[in-house]
C-alpha cells in the first residue's frame, strides 16, 4: 500500500520481486484520488482518514475473496495496515509497516511544510503529474492540509494498537525525514502479537526505494518465517 502521494506506478518492480522471492500472489492498488484511480471527491479530510482508508481494504479483501493476507504499507499505506490489521484480525496474517506513523510529530508537520514549498517553487508538480495526471493539485492539497492543520494535532492510534495480534515487522530508516524511531519503537512496543523492528542504517524515509535490496530480503526473511 502506497504513501501519501504515491502510486502503484511508484513502487515500480518492488512488488513483483518480493512476490517472486516467496511464492505468494501480490495486490497493489492505486487508494482514491491517486495514480490511475478515480479522482477524490473533495481535499477536505477528517482526522479519521486512514481509518476510512482501512474499512475500504476490508471491503476490497471480501470483494476479492480474499481471506489471508500479508499487508506491505508505506507511510500512511503503513499506517493504514497497521489500523486494518487491528480492526479486522481475522483477515490479516502479518504486517510489514515501512515508517509508518502512530501519532504527530514536529519532524512530520516540517516535512510536510517542506514538500508543499518544494510543490509551489519546483517541478515538483509535474514529475507527480506524470504518475496522478490531473488529480494532482487535489491529492496534494488534501495531503498537506489535513497534516498542516490544528486539529490533525491530536491524531493518535496509539490505543488501537494492542489489537493487532499478528506478526509484525516495522521498518523505519535511521535518517527518516518524517518521522523519528519513536514511531517504530513505540508501535513495537504495544502491539499484542510478535513485533520485529528494522532500523537501516543511513536510510530515509523511502528504504524500498532507496536500498530495496536489503528491504527485499528483510521481508522476505519475515514473510518465510511465518508461512
Amino acid at each position: 500500500m502506497h504513501d501519501s502521494l504515491g502510486c502503484t506506478q511508484l513502487w515500480r518492480n518492488f512488488p513483483s520481486q518480493l512476490g517472486k522471492s516467496v511464492q505468494c500472489n501480490v495486490l497493489v492498488y492505486d487508494r482514491l484520488g491517486y495514480g490511475k484511480s478515480f479522482p477524490m471527491f473533495t481535499h477536505e479530510r477528517e482526522n479519521n482518514y486512514m481509518e476510512t482508508e482501512a474499512d475500504i481494504l476490508n471491503d476490497l479483501l471480501n470483494e476479492l475473496k480474499i481471506d489471508h493476507t500479508i499487508l506491505f504499507g508505506h507511510s500512511d499505506g503503513g499506517t493504514i495496515a497497521l489500523i486494518a490489521a487491528s480492526k479486522y484480525p481475522e483477515k490479516i496474517s502479518a504486517v510489514i509497516c515501512e515508517a509508518g506513523h502512530i501519532f504527530v510529530e514536529d519532524i512530520t508537520v516540517q516535512g510536510v511544510k517542506d514538500a508543499w514549498e518544494a510543490y509551489k517553487t519546483t517541478n515538483l508538480p509535474e514529475r507527480l503529474a506524470k504518475y496522478h495526471g490531473d488529480k494532482t493539485g487535489m491529492m496534494v492539497k488534501a495531503w498537506t492540509e489535513i497534516w498542516l492543520s490544528d486539529r490533525f494535532k491530536a491524531w493518535n492510534i496509539e490505543p488501537i494498537l494492542k489489537n493487532i495480534m499478528a506478526p509484525l515487522l516495522f521498518i523505519q530508516g535511521e535518517n527518516d525525514e518524517y518521522g523519528t524511531l519513536d514511531q517504530l519503537e513505540k508501535t513495537v512496543s504495544q502491539v499484542s502479537g510478535t513485533a520485529e523492528k528494522f532500523i537501516i542504517p543511513g536510510a530515509g524515509h523511502t528504504p524500498h526505494k532507496e536500498v530495496p535490496e536489503i528491504v527485499l530480503e528483510k521481508a522476505a526473511e519475515f514473510i518465510n518465517s511465518i508461512l
